[in-house]
């Protein structure tokens, strides 16, 4: 609990990193009548832009993030940019901070959470440290060509994360410098994500599964429910679960799976804040997740997370369009029936998600040719997964 009764009217929460996360939170939020204030590094962060309270300062400052808590009742985040040792400086002065500096490090290195999930028999990919070529191959000696190279801190949609199939290609990804991990190539035939929020106690409420489809790394859409066997839906929340309990992670927390072609399930990676696999909550769900969030850094009761739809598709808006021309083609796109726009705010850059475009109806295929007809008129050019 907090160190004093926090109610509606008077609750002020800390968000490290001003970005769209961040952004979709203050929406929640003004809803909640919640105070949302926002460590920003600069006055244009799409947060700010909204209208979220903010200071101006660095997450990896030590006193930028004191000064910061000092303002609030409670410390979350936006992303994962934060050293968990200043996280523990912040705990150790009183400061609640959810999720707690343990629980982030499983979302900070890949490493850490790999052995920590596989010494308690959780299903992850085979995997290792490695320093060098000669250990690249012979873990590839061992599992096959071709083997997945991660860099342990850092990684994000596609960054740090290469496959490569041979000597050559290894070396090339240890010359970029930094700590790296190889792992076994997963034979993937879905992926999907399992979304749950928290409570520092471990109440907890999931959402129904996710299905996410990558593009180079990258989270071009989103389809909810996923399209997999109940049994299947269930084993991956009833997975999902067990590793947010025993991360203990608070708020929203994000499980990566793998779903190979008979089923099974591997965890691939997590995340202990709002996630981009759970837009579509926004008008899909009877909580979105960024409420939920909300709720469980504060310790108070979740909200339902039963679908107000059949079903919901999303695409993320992709960069290199420029916000500008986007603008200019706003109007266009919003003659899509049903589509549900958001925009953050932010200059484009090749990958990067400017923004969100969701789709709810009866039937997935619909939903999804909506969604992508949308996204098509805003960056002007057919890019339909």
């Amino acid at each position: 609990m907090l160190g004093h009764h926090v109610t509606a009217a008077t609750a002020r929460v800390g968000m490290v990193g001003g970005g769209q996360l961040a952004r979709m939170t203050h929406a929640a939020a003004i809803d909640l009548g919640i105070e949302l204030h926002v460590l920003a590094t600069t006055p244009t962060d799409p947060a700010v832009l909204a209208g979220a309270s903010h200071r101006i300062g660095e997450p990896d400052d030590l006193a930028a993030l004191t000064a910061f808590a000092g303002e609030v009742d409670v410390v979350t985040l936006d992303h994962e940019l934060v050293d968990e040792s200043h996280l523990e400086v912040l705990a150790a002065a009183g400061h609640p901070v959810r999720p707690h500096a343990a629980a982030l490090l499983h979302a900070k290195d890949k490493l850490h959470a790999r052995t920590q999930l596989d010494a308690l028999g959780l299903p992850v990919p085979a995997f290792t440290a490695v320093e060098d070529v000669d250990q690249v191959v012979a873990f590839a000696a061992e599992h096959r060509w071709p083997v997945v190279m991660k860099a342990r801190r850092g990684g994000y949609d596609g960054r740090g994360v290469a496959v490569v199939d041979g000597p050559d290609q290894a070396a090339d990804v240890l010359s970029r410098g930094g700590d790296w991990m190889v792992e076994a190539l997963v034979d993937i035939h879905i992926e999907v994500a399992v979304l749950l929020a928290r409570r520092p106690g471990g109440q907890h409420v999931a959402y129904p599964l996710i299905e996410t489809v990558q593009r180079d790394g990258i989270c071009v859409e989103l389809i909810q429910p996923a399209r997999v066997d109940d049994s299947v839906a269930t084993a991956a929340i009833e997975l999902g679960t067990r590793v947010a309990d025993a991360v203990d992670g608070v708020g929203i927390i994000a499980v990566e799976l793998f779903v190979g072609r008979d089923g099974a399930l591997t965890i691939n990676e997590l995340a202990l804040r709002p996630h981009n696999s759970g837009h579509a909550t926004i008008e899909a769900s009877t909580t979105s997740q960024f409420h939920n969030h909300l709720r469980a850094v504060l310790d108070w009761p979740l909200g339902d997370t039963s679908m107000r739809t059949p079903v919901a598709a999303l695409v993320n808006l992709l960069g290199p369009d420029g916000p500008d021309r986007i603008a200019d083609r706003l109007p266009a796109a919003l003659g899509i029936a049903d589509a549900q726009i958001h925009l953050y705010g932010k200059v484009s850059r090749p990958g990067r998600k400017l923004g969100h475009i969701t789709v709810l109806g009866d039937n997935v295929e619909v939903a999804r040719e909506r969604a992508w007809a949308a996204t098509n008129l805003l960056v002007g050019r057919d890019q339909t997964g």
